[in-house]
């Protein structure tokens, strides 16, 4: 085995958009991740890589030639073997030594959760191939899917982290977020695949002054949240504030108005508005919970301790 690694995927609790800005946030690890192995390969000056689903489906498979990165051929989809073999591209600019010596590889990468579950497919291949290619993740993401780069902590974090870009450069700090009413909280996906990118885009449209002005507030929030909240009430209270704030700026409603407005509980959009999933708060029993969200078609319904890594 000449390489085999680990990454984590990642829930954004709070300061979802404004964390570009430089806002505080509190992010979650999850249990489940993304794997890669890199073997030695039978054929010399090429790279054959398999990218599996978590039951075991290929979804990707490129033969690369090496050392000069050249796509040979590829099955799945074109536009996710481009972005793979930019990477790969990326990370040899970036360490001239990387690939370099012509031998042959067989790199098999594998998910422990739905593609779609938006937990981060993206963000550990980035970070785990950063890790084998011995340069800078962040760099990495900068220079192809960009973003702040909270996943990317995440993905290496052994609990939650409160994470922030001060003057650009990424700051992350264990956070002691550990509520005792976490068998109050479950999540639930709602079955519509979000572009984080695309939903960011929208977002640095909006005038700065009218992005920037709620930062201090959320950034206070994340850490009331990561701190001090003593019960479910106060912790409800700060992501329906949350959640106004952030509200007029991207102009849509938030979940629970969309799809659960009858729900007894808070419904806190993770990441991009309007897809993937959502943290849901509930004092009453888990079997009404999940019986309300089975009905309205939710199926996917987690328990907080069976989801985050903490």
């Amino acid at each position: 085995m000449i390489f085999s690694q680990h990454a984590k995927g990642k829930l954004l609790l709070t300061a979802e958009y404004f964390v570009t800005e430089g806002a505080t946030a509190l992010a979650l690890p999850t249990q489940k991740g993304q794997s890669m192995q890199v073997e030695k390969g039978e054929k010399a000056g090429q790279l054959h890589w398999r990218s599996l689903e978590e039951n075991g489906h290929c979804w990707l498979e490129i033969w690369v030639s090496l050392p000069n990165l050249e796509l040979i051929k590829f099955e799945g989809e074109a536009e996710e073997a481009e972005r793979l073999l930019i990477l790969l591209q990326i990370a040899q600019e970036h360490n001239a030594n990387f690939l370099a010596d012509g031998q042959g590889l067989e790199v098999t990468t594998k998910l422990e959760f739905p593609r779609d579950w938006g937990l981060g497919s993206s963000s550990t291949l980035v970070s785990l191939l950063a890790d084998w290619a011995e340069v800078d993740a962040h760099q990495l993401l900068a220079e192809s899917f960009g973003g702040s780069g909270y996943d990317l902590a995440a993905a290496k974090a052994k609990g939650p982290i409160l994470y922030r870009l001060f003057n650009g450069q990424p700051q992350a700090y264990p956070a002691p977020f550990a509520p005792k009413f976490k068998d109050q909280l479950y999540f639930v996906h709602l079955n519509k695949k979000q572009s984080s990118r695309e939903a960011l885009v929208h977002y640095k449209v909006k005038p700065a002054e009218e992005r920037e002005a709620p930062i201090p507030r959320i950034s206070q929030i994340t850490h009331n949240v990561a701190q001090y909240c003593k019960d479910l009430e106060d912790f409800e209270e700060l992501l329906e504030e949350h959640q106004a704030l952030l509200q007029p700026i991207l102009g849509q409603e938030g979940p629970k108005a969309q799809f659960f407005e009858d729900f007894w509980g808070t419904v806190k959009p993770l990441g991009a508005w309007g897809g993937d999933f959502v943290l849901i708060s509930s004092q009453r029993s888990e079997a009404e919970t999940k019986a309300y969200f089975a009905k309205k078609g939710f199926e996917q319904f987690i328990r907080y301790e069976d989801m985050v890594l903490s």
